[in-house]
């Protein structure tokens, strides 16, 4: 399966599918679709660095952190991201993320912002295995 993410009609907010060959790819996918719901990511450059911690039982719920933690960085320090080195080990039955996300601060012309996420939410959230790796479905609060 080849990592992807896509939109899809929703009525008030922002609705994406995420895929990933592996946890890493999924948690990837669905970063870069946070970020793109915000801003043309392909303008971001990678300027800063951020390293991003998480530790979960369940991996849903280290997905909602991880993004949730993008929205942090953007509304508190004003950052957007265009790339994210991920890794995910899974020990003594908790899920360990460690994201080094490189980005810079929003520039409100060469970004062109689109819209402003205000949260992550539960609704409909979902992570799961699939036959070639993971899928997760995330609406955004616009």
């Amino acid at each position: 399966m080849q990592a992807m993410h896509k939109f899809l009609d929703h009525t008030a907010d922002v609705f994406f599918v995420a895929k990933g060959n592996t946890l890493p790819e999924l948690f990837e996918q669905c970063a870069l679709a946070v970020e793109e719901t915000m801003v043309e990511v392909e303008k971001v450059q990678p300027k800063e660095k951020v390293r991003i911690l998480g530790e979960e039982k369940a991996v849903d719920k280290l997905l909602f952190d991880f993004l949730d933690e993008l929205l942090f960085f953007k509304d508190y320090k004003q950052l957007v991201f265009s790339k994210f080195e991920i890794t995910i080990d899974e020990k003594e039955g908790k899920y360990h993320l460690t994201c080094l996300a490189s980005g810079e601060k929003i520039d409100y012309i060469r970004h062109e912002p689109k819209v402003d996420i205000k949260a992550i939410t539960r609704h409909e959230f979902k992570v799961e295995p699939v036959k070639d790796g993971w899928k997760a479905q995330v609406i955004v609060d616009i």
